[in-house]
This record gives structure tokens, C-alpha cells and sequence, in this order.
């Protein structure tokens, strides 16, 4: 018997009173400073506010059923990562039009099947970006990558188990594309998908 379905708790929503601009680096990050009005009425005056492009994220499966990954240096990590499909969406961009866009250029590969696994806030309380994510199953390649990244990378193509076990040893280094890959496989789970994360569990 499923269990009874809880009522929202009513909550109060903060409520923006003025915004400035106090730092401008071109399109890749402004911050603003907020005023805000509480529930309880009291302002906070000095409310920090990021903001950055919104971004898509992009788990494939090829058709021979290996997901394609990058290990590659990004800035902010130390060392090397283990990667998925992702760029920033561009003005007036449709989210899965970047992903699918994204996954040609990086990969020279197009799917069939495209799956929506969410958007989320990377920041609860600063905002920052959003990120789209997407599952893409049934992926060929149908020419060369054209992608433009700064960084060292290598495509890679993983079996399902092994990506469980990548996600579960940390391979995965940045949180969006630990969450992703947590997502597209927990969205493709079966009883036979349940062992590849029993098994990633086991020393």
C-alpha cells in the first residue's frame, strides 16, 4: 500500500528588494549585491549574488552500449579527472540544443534518444549557474570533434561497470559530473544495472 502523500509546509519565499552590480569579468562571472527581505521582515542589505552562465552536462551511451568520458586537467583539480559531455549553453539557447550541440562538437558523435535528467542550482543560497543535465543513449559517431576547450583531454569510452566504479572511487572529481553519472545510471537501472554498484562496493 503506497505511503500517504505529505503536504507542502508553507513556506515563505525571500523577496529581491534591489540588486547592483559590483563586479564585471565579461560573460563568465558578475557578481551582484542584493537586498533582501526575510520572512520575519528583517533585510539583509549586503546579499552576495553570483552570477555565471548556465551550463549542460551530457552522459552518452554509444549504441555498442560504453559511455563516453574525457580524462582531462581542468584548473581548479589536481591532477587529472574523469569527465562527461559539457559546455555553456549559449544566449537564447534552448538547454537541450547545447547538449546535443556539445556532444557533436566534443565527441563527433549524435544520439537518438535523449533524456532530461534535471536542472539544478549549483549554489543554493548565491546562485552562480544552473545545470541542464541529459542522458544521450544510442550514440554514433558521424565525423571528427570540433571542440575548443583550453584543456589536455582524451576521450575515453567506459563499460557500465566501470563507470560505477569510477563514481564510487572518486574519478569523477568535479560534483556536477559525479551527480550526472550518478543520475544517468540510477535512470538506466534494472536488476541487471544493480550490480555493477554492488560490485563498484566490494574490496
Amino acid at each position: 500500500m503506497p505511503e500517504p502523500t505529505r503536504p507542502e509546509p508553507a513556506f515563505t519565499p525571500w523577496k529581491t528588494l534591489s540588486r547592483r552590480l559590483i563586479l564585471d569579468c565579461g560573460k563568465f562571472l558578475k557578481v551582484e549585491m542584493h537586498a533582501v527581505e526575510l520572512p520575519d521582515g528583517r533585510v539583509i542589505d549586503d546579499w552576495a549574488w553570483v552570477i555565471a552562465p548556465d551550463f549542460v552536462n551530457v552522459v552518452a551511451e554509444t549504441v555498442e552500449g560504453d559511455y563516453l568520458c574525457f580524462r582531462q586537467t581542468k584548473y581548479a583539480i589536481e591532477g587529472t579527472s574523469l569527465a562527461v559531455v559539457g559546455g555553456y549553453i549559449e544566449p537564447g539557447e534552448d538547454p537541450l540544443a547545447a547538449a546535443q550541440r556539445e556532444l557533436r562538437e566534443e565527441t563527433g558523435y549524435a544520439a537518438t534518444t535523449w533524456q532530461a535528467l534535471g536542472a539544478y542550482p549549483v549554489e543554493a543560497n548565491r546562485g552562480v549557474q544552473t545545470g541542464h543535465f541529459f542522458l544521450a543513449t544510442g550514440a554514433q559517431r558521424v565525423g571528427d570533434p570540433i571542440a575548443d576547450d583550453l584543456e589536455e583531454q582524451q576521450i575515453v569510452r567506459l563499460s557500465r561497470s566501470e563507470m560505477a566504479r569510477a563514481l564510487v572511487g572518486g574519478e569523477f572529481k568535479v560534483l556536477a559530473w559525479a551527480a550526472i553519472v550518478a543520475l544517468a545510471l540510477l535512470a538506466q537501472m534494472s536488476d541487471a544495472a544493480v550490480e555493477p554498484f554492488a560490485a563498484a562496493q566490494r574490496p
